[in-house]
């Protein structure tokens, strides 16, 4: 599978963006899709996670009620509409899609497949 993230760009301080993950090919119900995000000079760290097939989305505790995620299975692509964004959101951000749910969505290594990732760059 291979996944084409885009959306990213320059946003002021309390804008919004979209961030799209387009799939090669079908998705399994069984798969878990998750978006990551990396600043320069820090780790990857999670951002949100949802199943293909499963309704309960997570997040992380900086991103709540600001972001969220979800899919649209017709044409397999997952979203993370991101609201109120601030400066410290800015970073490139991953998609990642897991070919099962282990409950550990928050762990980089879990996830099977990458995008190449988008910059998001939020301006004070």
């Amino acid at each position: 599978v291979q996944l084409q993230a885009s959306g990213g760009g320059l946003v002021q301080a309390g804008g919004s963006l979209r961030l799209s993950c387009a799939a090669s090919e079908r998705t399994f119900s069984s798969y878990f899709v998750g978006w990551f995000r990396q600043a320069p000079g820090k780790e990857r760290e999670f951002v949100a996670a949802m199943g293909w097939s499963r309704s309960r989305p997570y997040y992380a505790d900086s991103v709540k009620g600001r972001f969220t995620i979800s899919r649209d299975t017709a044409e397999n692509t997952v979203y993370l509409q991101m609201i109120s964004l601030r400066t410290e959101d800015t970073a490139v951000y991953y998609c990642a899609f897991a070919r099962s749910y282990s409950g550990r969505y928050y762990l980089p290594n879990e996830y099977d497949y990458w995008g190449q990732g988008t910059l998001v760059t939020v301006s004070s």
